[in-house]
Protein backbone atom coordinates (compact mmCIF):
# COMPACT_ATOMS: atom_id res chain seq x y z
CA UNK A 1 0.00 0.00 0.00
CA UNK A 2 2.90 2.37 0.82
CA UNK A 3 4.34 1.85 -2.67
CA UNK A 4 1.01 2.68 -4.28
CA UNK A 5 0.54 5.75 -2.12
CA UNK A 6 3.94 6.94 -3.28
CA UNK A 7 2.70 7.29 -6.84
CA UNK A 8 1.52 10.64 -8.14
CA UNK A 9 -2.19 11.45 -8.28
CA UNK A 10 -2.02 11.62 -12.07
CA UNK A 11 -0.59 8.11 -12.33
CA UNK A 12 -3.09 6.70 -9.82
CA UNK A 13 -5.98 8.15 -11.82
CA UNK A 14 -4.64 6.45 -14.94
CA UNK A 15 -4.59 3.14 -13.08
CA UNK A 16 -8.13 3.65 -11.74
CA UNK A 17 -9.44 4.17 -15.26
CA UNK A 18 -9.05 0.45 -15.92
CA UNK A 19 -11.15 -0.63 -12.94
CA UNK A 20 -14.96 -0.98 -12.72
CA UNK A 21 -16.59 2.15 -11.31
CA UNK A 22 -17.84 0.30 -8.26
CA UNK A 23 -14.27 -0.62 -7.32
CA UNK A 24 -12.97 2.84 -8.15
CA UNK A 25 -15.46 4.45 -5.77
CA UNK A 26 -14.64 1.92 -3.04
CA UNK A 27 -11.05 3.24 -2.91
CA UNK A 28 -12.42 6.42 -1.28
CA UNK A 29 -12.40 4.67 2.11
CA UNK A 30 -8.66 3.95 2.02
CA UNK A 31 -7.49 7.33 3.33
CA UNK A 32 -8.20 11.04 3.18
CA UNK A 33 -6.11 11.35 0.03
CA UNK A 34 -8.09 8.61 -1.71
CA UNK A 35 -11.41 10.09 -0.58
CA UNK A 36 -11.64 12.44 -3.57
CA UNK A 37 -9.12 10.85 -5.94
CA UNK A 38 -11.80 8.82 -7.74
CA UNK A 39 -13.57 12.04 -8.73
CA UNK A 40 -10.77 12.65 -11.24
CA UNK A 41 -11.45 9.38 -13.10
CA UNK A 42 -13.04 10.30 -16.47
CA UNK A 43 -14.70 6.91 -17.13
CA UNK A 44 -17.94 5.91 -15.39
CA UNK A 45 -19.67 2.56 -15.84
CA UNK A 46 -22.88 1.78 -13.94
CA UNK A 47 -24.39 -1.62 -14.76
CA UNK A 48 -27.44 -2.78 -12.77
CA UNK A 49 -30.06 -5.43 -13.44
CA UNK A 50 -33.62 -5.75 -12.20
CA UNK A 51 -32.57 -8.00 -9.33
CA UNK A 52 -30.49 -5.33 -7.68
CA UNK A 53 -31.59 -2.51 -5.42
CA UNK A 54 -30.79 0.55 -7.50
CA UNK A 55 -32.02 3.39 -5.33
CA UNK A 56 -28.67 3.87 -3.55
CA UNK A 57 -26.87 3.91 -6.92
CA UNK A 58 -29.39 6.34 -8.34
CA UNK A 59 -28.89 8.71 -5.41
CA UNK A 60 -25.13 8.28 -5.67
CA UNK A 61 -25.06 9.25 -9.37
CA UNK A 62 -27.30 12.27 -8.82
CA UNK A 63 -25.17 13.49 -5.92
CA UNK A 64 -21.69 12.89 -7.31
CA UNK A 65 -21.92 13.38 -11.07
CA UNK A 66 -21.77 17.16 -10.64
CA UNK A 67 -18.77 16.82 -8.32
CA UNK A 68 -16.53 15.15 -10.90
CA UNK A 69 -13.28 17.03 -11.31
CA UNK A 70 -12.33 15.67 -14.73
CA UNK A 71 -12.69 18.37 -17.37
CA UNK A 72 -13.73 15.80 -19.99
CA UNK A 73 -15.80 12.68 -19.37
CA UNK A 74 -14.26 10.08 -21.64
CA UNK A 75 -17.02 7.52 -21.14
CA UNK A 76 -20.38 7.34 -19.38
CA UNK A 77 -22.08 3.94 -19.55
CA UNK A 78 -25.43 3.33 -17.86
CA UNK A 79 -27.18 -0.04 -18.05
CA UNK A 80 -30.32 -0.45 -15.98
CA UNK A 81 -33.37 -2.70 -16.15
CA UNK A 82 -35.06 -1.51 -12.99
CA UNK A 83 -38.16 0.66 -12.81
CA UNK A 84 -36.66 2.54 -9.86
CA UNK A 85 -34.60 4.48 -12.40
CA UNK A 86 -36.65 7.47 -13.47
CA UNK A 87 -36.38 8.77 -17.05
CA UNK A 88 -36.13 12.36 -15.80
CA UNK A 89 -33.08 11.43 -13.69
CA UNK A 90 -31.37 9.67 -16.58
CA UNK A 91 -32.10 12.66 -18.79
CA UNK A 92 -30.51 14.95 -16.20
CA UNK A 93 -27.40 12.73 -15.99
CA UNK A 94 -27.03 12.78 -19.77
CA UNK A 95 -27.27 16.59 -19.78
CA UNK A 96 -24.58 16.75 -17.09
CA UNK A 97 -22.19 14.54 -19.09
CA UNK A 98 -22.79 16.68 -22.16
CA UNK A 99 -21.78 19.78 -20.20
CA UNK A 100 -18.56 17.91 -19.36
CA UNK A 101 -17.78 17.30 -23.03
CA UNK A 102 -18.51 13.58 -22.96
CA UNK A 103 -16.80 11.53 -25.68
CA UNK A 104 -18.55 8.18 -25.32
CA UNK A 105 -22.15 7.80 -24.14
CA UNK A 106 -23.87 4.41 -23.77
CA UNK A 107 -27.42 4.21 -22.41
CA UNK A 108 -29.00 0.77 -22.11
CA UNK A 109 -32.38 1.32 -20.52
CA UNK A 110 -35.45 -0.85 -20.17
CA UNK A 111 -38.32 0.17 -17.94
CA UNK A 112 -39.83 -3.07 -16.65
CA UNK A 113 -42.75 -1.20 -15.14
CA UNK A 114 -44.76 -2.01 -18.29
CA UNK A 115 -45.49 -5.33 -16.63
CA UNK A 116 -47.95 -3.68 -14.26
CA UNK A 117 -48.40 -0.08 -15.41
CA UNK A 118 -48.06 2.15 -18.52
CA UNK A 119 -44.61 2.45 -20.09
CA UNK A 120 -42.66 5.63 -19.34
CA UNK A 121 -40.47 6.55 -22.31
CA UNK A 122 -36.99 7.96 -21.93
CA UNK A 123 -36.68 10.99 -24.21
CA UNK A 124 -33.07 11.80 -25.00
CA UNK A 125 -32.40 15.50 -24.24
CA UNK A 126 -32.13 17.77 -27.27
CA UNK A 127 -28.70 19.03 -26.14
CA UNK A 128 -27.26 15.61 -27.03
CA UNK A 129 -27.85 16.27 -30.72
CA UNK A 130 -25.53 19.29 -30.73
CA UNK A 131 -22.77 17.79 -28.58
CA UNK A 132 -19.57 18.66 -30.42
CA UNK A 133 -17.35 16.37 -28.31
CA UNK A 134 -19.35 13.16 -28.77
CA UNK A 135 -17.44 10.45 -30.67
CA UNK A 136 -19.43 7.32 -29.72
CA UNK A 137 -23.16 7.08 -29.03
CA UNK A 138 -25.03 3.87 -28.23
CA UNK A 139 -28.73 3.90 -27.32
CA UNK A 140 -30.26 0.54 -26.48
CA UNK A 141 -33.81 -0.20 -25.32
CA UNK A 142 -37.38 -0.11 -26.63
CA UNK A 143 -38.39 2.53 -24.09
CA UNK A 144 -35.89 5.08 -25.47
CA UNK A 145 -37.33 7.58 -27.92
CA UNK A 146 -35.11 9.50 -30.33
CA UNK A 147 -36.53 12.96 -30.96
CA UNK A 148 -34.13 14.77 -33.29
CA UNK A 149 -34.42 18.59 -33.46
CA UNK A 150 -33.87 20.56 -36.66
CA UNK A 151 -30.72 22.05 -35.16
CA UNK A 152 -28.95 18.68 -34.95
CA UNK A 153 -25.18 18.68 -35.54
CA UNK A 154 -22.75 16.01 -34.34
CA UNK A 155 -19.45 16.98 -35.98
CA UNK A 156 -17.28 14.45 -34.11
CA UNK A 157 -19.55 11.39 -34.01
CA UNK A 158 -17.86 8.35 -35.55
CA UNK A 159 -19.72 5.41 -33.98
CA UNK A 160 -23.50 5.18 -33.65
CA UNK A 161 -25.60 2.26 -32.42
CA UNK A 162 -29.38 2.43 -32.24
CA UNK A 163 -30.81 -0.81 -30.89
CA UNK A 164 -34.60 -1.27 -30.64
CA UNK A 165 -35.21 2.42 -29.99
CA UNK A 166 -38.28 4.34 -31.18
CA UNK A 167 -38.22 7.52 -33.24
CA UNK A 168 -40.50 10.48 -32.66
CA UNK A 169 -41.22 10.82 -36.37
CA UNK A 170 -40.62 9.19 -39.73
CA UNK A 171 -37.91 11.74 -40.48
CA UNK A 172 -35.92 11.52 -37.22
CA UNK A 173 -33.39 8.89 -38.26
CA UNK A 174 -32.73 10.37 -41.68
CA UNK A 175 -32.26 13.81 -40.14
CA UNK A 176 -29.88 12.46 -37.50
CA UNK A 177 -27.67 10.67 -40.05
CA UNK A 178 -27.62 13.68 -42.34
CA UNK A 179 -25.78 15.75 -39.76
CA UNK A 180 -23.07 13.27 -38.78
CA UNK A 181 -20.41 14.29 -41.33
CA UNK A 182 -17.66 11.94 -40.08
CA UNK A 183 -19.78 8.93 -39.10
CA UNK A 184 -17.85 5.71 -39.79
CA UNK A 185 -19.57 2.89 -37.89
CA UNK A 186 -23.36 2.44 -37.81
CA UNK A 187 -25.42 -0.37 -36.22
CA UNK A 188 -29.21 -0.37 -36.34
CA UNK A 189 -31.43 -3.05 -34.83
CA UNK A 190 -35.08 -2.32 -35.29
CA UNK A 191 -38.20 -2.65 -33.18
CA UNK A 192 -41.61 -3.36 -34.67
CA UNK A 193 -42.96 -0.13 -33.22
CA UNK A 194 -40.09 2.23 -34.09
CA UNK A 195 -42.34 4.59 -36.16
CA UNK A 196 -40.21 4.31 -39.33
CA UNK A 197 -41.80 3.08 -42.56
CA UNK A 198 -38.93 3.72 -44.97
CA UNK A 199 -35.48 3.40 -43.45
CA UNK A 200 -33.12 5.74 -45.29
CA UNK A 201 -29.36 5.58 -44.77
CA UNK A 202 -27.45 8.11 -46.85
CA UNK A 203 -24.01 8.54 -45.27
CA UNK A 204 -21.08 9.29 -47.61
CA UNK A 205 -18.47 8.85 -44.84
CA UNK A 206 -19.71 5.50 -43.53
CA UNK A 207 -17.15 2.66 -43.42
CA UNK A 208 -19.02 -0.04 -41.44
CA UNK A 209 -22.73 -0.88 -41.51
CA UNK A 210 -24.57 -3.53 -39.48
CA UNK A 211 -28.25 -3.69 -40.47
CA UNK A 212 -30.86 -6.46 -40.59
CA UNK A 213 -33.17 -6.01 -43.58
CA UNK A 214 -36.62 -7.24 -42.66
CA UNK A 215 -39.95 -6.36 -44.19
CA UNK A 216 -41.72 -7.01 -40.90
CA UNK A 217 -40.29 -3.73 -39.61
CA UNK A 218 -40.93 -1.59 -42.65
CA UNK A 219 -44.00 -1.04 -44.80
CA UNK A 220 -42.18 0.79 -47.59
CA UNK A 221 -38.63 -0.55 -47.56
CA UNK A 222 -35.00 0.45 -47.25
CA UNK A 223 -32.71 2.87 -49.07
CA UNK A 224 -28.95 2.52 -48.50
CA UNK A 225 -26.43 4.88 -50.10
CA UNK A 226 -22.97 4.39 -48.60
CA UNK A 227 -20.29 4.81 -51.30
CA UNK A 228 -17.31 4.62 -48.90
CA UNK A 229 -18.42 1.46 -47.09
CA UNK A 230 -15.73 -1.16 -46.41
CA UNK A 231 -17.59 -3.59 -44.13
CA UNK A 232 -21.22 -4.59 -44.63
CA UNK A 233 -23.12 -6.91 -42.28
CA UNK A 234 -26.70 -8.04 -42.84
CA UNK A 235 -27.58 -10.36 -39.92
CA UNK A 236 -30.84 -11.27 -41.63
CA UNK A 237 -32.58 -10.52 -44.91
CA UNK A 238 -36.06 -11.97 -44.67
CA UNK A 239 -38.28 -12.21 -47.71
CA UNK A 240 -41.38 -10.10 -47.17
CA UNK A 241 -43.62 -7.89 -49.25
CA UNK A 242 -41.32 -4.87 -49.24
CA UNK A 243 -38.73 -3.21 -51.44
CA UNK A 244 -35.17 -2.18 -50.81
CA UNK A 245 -32.58 -0.24 -52.76
CA UNK A 246 -28.88 -0.71 -52.09
CA UNK A 247 -26.61 1.43 -54.23
CA UNK A 248 -23.31 -0.03 -55.41
CA UNK A 249 -20.59 -0.01 -52.74
CA UNK A 250 -17.34 0.14 -54.76
CA UNK A 251 -15.02 0.03 -51.73
CA UNK A 252 -16.50 -2.91 -49.80
CA UNK A 253 -13.75 -5.29 -48.68
CA UNK A 254 -15.64 -7.54 -46.26
CA UNK A 255 -19.29 -8.63 -46.14
CA UNK A 256 -21.13 -10.85 -43.69
CA UNK A 257 -24.57 -11.75 -45.03
CA UNK A 258 -27.33 -13.97 -43.67
CA UNK A 259 -30.25 -14.29 -46.09
CA UNK A 260 -33.23 -16.47 -46.85
CA UNK A 261 -33.47 -15.66 -50.55
CA UNK A 262 -32.76 -12.94 -53.07
CA UNK A 263 -28.97 -12.76 -52.89
CA UNK A 264 -28.86 -11.05 -56.28
CA UNK A 265 -29.42 -7.44 -55.17
CA UNK A 266 -26.95 -7.80 -52.34
CA UNK A 267 -24.35 -9.30 -54.67
CA UNK A 268 -24.78 -6.46 -57.15
CA UNK A 269 -23.76 -3.94 -54.50
CA UNK A 270 -20.63 -5.74 -53.17
CA UNK A 271 -18.75 -6.97 -56.25
CA UNK A 272 -15.47 -5.51 -54.91
CA UNK A 273 -15.59 -7.69 -51.76
CA UNK A 274 -12.41 -9.53 -50.70
CA UNK A 275 -13.83 -11.56 -47.79
CA UNK A 276 -17.38 -12.89 -47.96
CA UNK A 277 -19.22 -14.80 -45.24
CA UNK A 278 -22.57 -15.98 -46.54
CA UNK A 279 -25.21 -17.87 -44.56
CA UNK A 280 -28.12 -18.74 -46.80
CA UNK A 281 -31.41 -20.63 -46.69
CA UNK A 282 -31.86 -20.88 -50.40
CA UNK A 283 -34.79 -22.08 -52.48
CA UNK A 284 -33.36 -25.09 -54.31
CA UNK A 285 -35.91 -24.66 -57.09
CA UNK A 286 -34.12 -21.47 -58.10
CA UNK A 287 -31.29 -22.65 -60.32
CA UNK A 288 -30.24 -19.21 -61.50
CA UNK A 289 -29.35 -17.92 -58.00
CA UNK A 290 -28.24 -14.58 -59.43
CA UNK A 291 -28.00 -13.24 -62.96
CA UNK A 292 -24.98 -13.50 -65.24
CA UNK A 293 -22.57 -10.58 -65.29
CA UNK A 294 -21.95 -10.39 -61.52
CA UNK A 295 -18.28 -11.12 -60.86
CA UNK A 296 -16.23 -11.03 -57.68
CA UNK A 297 -12.86 -10.16 -59.14
CA UNK A 298 -11.30 -9.34 -55.76
CA UNK A 299 -12.78 -12.17 -53.68
CA UNK A 300 -10.07 -14.16 -51.90
CA UNK A 301 -11.86 -15.68 -48.87
CA UNK A 302 -15.31 -17.32 -49.06
CA UNK A 303 -17.07 -18.76 -46.03
CA UNK A 304 -20.36 -20.35 -47.13
CA UNK A 305 -22.79 -21.65 -44.50
CA UNK A 306 -25.83 -23.20 -46.12
CA UNK A 307 -28.88 -25.01 -44.73
CA UNK A 308 -30.47 -26.60 -47.79
CA UNK A 309 -29.87 -29.49 -50.11
CA UNK A 310 -28.41 -28.87 -53.56
CA UNK A 311 -26.08 -26.31 -51.98
CA UNK A 312 -23.56 -26.91 -54.77
CA UNK A 313 -25.68 -24.97 -57.26
CA UNK A 314 -24.86 -21.68 -55.58
CA UNK A 315 -21.30 -22.69 -54.73
CA UNK A 316 -20.39 -23.60 -58.30
CA UNK A 317 -21.64 -20.23 -59.50
CA UNK A 318 -19.51 -18.49 -56.87
CA UNK A 319 -16.45 -20.49 -57.88
CA UNK A 320 -16.95 -19.60 -61.53
CA UNK A 321 -17.34 -15.90 -60.73
CA UNK A 322 -14.46 -15.58 -58.20
CA UNK A 323 -11.26 -15.67 -60.20
CA UNK A 324 -8.83 -15.04 -57.31
CA UNK A 325 -10.35 -17.20 -54.58
CA UNK A 326 -7.68 -18.56 -52.22
CA UNK A 327 -9.71 -19.83 -49.23
CA UNK A 328 -12.97 -21.79 -49.39
CA UNK A 329 -14.70 -22.78 -46.14
CA UNK A 330 -17.96 -24.65 -46.53
CA UNK A 331 -20.43 -25.54 -43.77
CA UNK A 332 -23.47 -27.59 -44.77
CA UNK A 333 -26.36 -28.21 -42.38
CA UNK A 334 -29.11 -30.48 -43.60
CA UNK A 335 -32.38 -29.90 -41.75
CA UNK A 336 -34.25 -33.23 -41.57
CA UNK A 337 -37.53 -31.36 -41.99
CA UNK A 338 -36.57 -30.66 -45.60
CA UNK A 339 -35.90 -34.30 -46.51
CA UNK A 340 -39.47 -35.13 -47.43
CA UNK A 341 -39.81 -32.13 -49.73
CA UNK A 342 -36.41 -32.16 -51.38
CA UNK A 343 -34.56 -35.18 -52.63
CA UNK A 344 -30.81 -35.59 -52.34
CA UNK A 345 -29.26 -35.35 -55.78
CA UNK A 346 -25.77 -36.21 -56.93
CA UNK A 347 -23.56 -33.25 -57.80
CA UNK A 348 -22.26 -33.06 -61.35
CA UNK A 349 -20.16 -30.42 -63.06
CA UNK A 350 -21.31 -30.68 -66.64
CA UNK A 351 -18.28 -29.39 -68.49
CA UNK A 352 -15.05 -31.02 -67.31
CA UNK A 353 -13.13 -28.99 -69.89
CA UNK A 354 -14.16 -25.71 -68.28
CA UNK A 355 -12.89 -25.85 -64.72
CA UNK A 356 -13.40 -22.64 -62.65
CA UNK A 357 -10.27 -20.50 -62.99
CA UNK A 358 -9.79 -20.15 -59.23
CA UNK A 359 -9.30 -23.92 -58.90
CA UNK A 360 -6.58 -23.94 -61.50
CA UNK A 361 -4.80 -20.74 -60.42
CA UNK A 362 -5.39 -19.66 -56.82
CA UNK A 363 -7.29 -21.94 -54.38
CA UNK A 364 -4.96 -22.88 -51.51
CA UNK A 365 -7.21 -23.79 -48.56
CA UNK A 366 -10.36 -25.92 -48.64
CA UNK A 367 -12.45 -26.83 -45.57
CA UNK A 368 -15.71 -28.78 -45.58
CA UNK A 369 -17.70 -29.13 -42.34
CA UNK A 370 -20.97 -31.04 -42.17
CA UNK A 371 -19.79 -33.81 -44.46
CA UNK A 372 -22.18 -36.79 -44.33
CA UNK A 373 -20.92 -38.92 -47.28
CA UNK A 374 -23.92 -38.25 -49.46
CA UNK A 375 -23.31 -38.61 -53.23
CA UNK A 376 -23.54 -34.85 -53.82
CA UNK A 377 -20.86 -34.21 -51.20
CA UNK A 378 -18.55 -37.02 -52.33
CA UNK A 379 -18.65 -35.87 -55.94
CA UNK A 380 -17.98 -32.27 -55.03
CA UNK A 381 -15.03 -33.07 -52.75
CA UNK A 382 -13.53 -35.34 -55.40
CA UNK A 383 -13.85 -32.60 -58.00
CA UNK A 384 -12.13 -30.03 -55.77
CA UNK A 385 -9.25 -32.35 -54.89
CA UNK A 386 -8.81 -33.33 -58.52
CA UNK A 387 -8.71 -29.83 -60.01
CA UNK A 388 -7.34 -27.53 -57.28
CA UNK A 389 -3.79 -27.36 -58.61
CA UNK A 390 -2.37 -25.12 -55.86
CA UNK A 391 -4.12 -26.63 -52.83
CA UNK A 392 -1.91 -26.44 -49.72
CA UNK A 393 -4.33 -27.71 -47.07
CA UNK A 394 -7.75 -29.33 -46.87
CA UNK A 395 -9.99 -30.67 -44.12
CA UNK A 396 -13.24 -32.59 -44.22
CA UNK A 397 -15.25 -33.19 -41.06
CA UNK A 398 -18.66 -33.78 -39.55
CA UNK A 399 -20.36 -30.64 -38.27
CA UNK A 400 -19.81 -31.68 -34.65
CA UNK A 401 -16.05 -31.52 -35.28
CA UNK A 402 -16.15 -28.05 -36.81
CA UNK A 403 -14.75 -25.17 -34.81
Amino acid sequence: MDRISGLSDELLVKVLRFLPTKEVVSTSILSKRWEVLWLWVPKLNFVMNHYESDLPIQDFITKNLLLLKAQVIESFHLQCFNSSFKPEDIKHWVETTISRRVRELIINYCDLSWLDKPVVLLAIPSSLYTCTSLVTLKLIGDTIIVDVPRTVCLPSLKTLKLDSVAYSSEDSLRLLLSYCPVLEDLTINRDRHDNVKTLVIIVPSLLRLNLPIDGAYSCDGYVIVTPSLKYFKVPGLYEEDFSYLIMHMPKVEEADLSVEQDVERLFESITSVKRLSLSVLLDIEDESMYHNGIYFNQLEHLNLHIYRDNWSKLLVRLLEDSLKLRVLKLVVEDDPSFDEEYEHTSWKYNDESSVPKCLLDSLEIFEFAGYTRRPEERDFVSYILKHACHLKSSSISHLSCYV
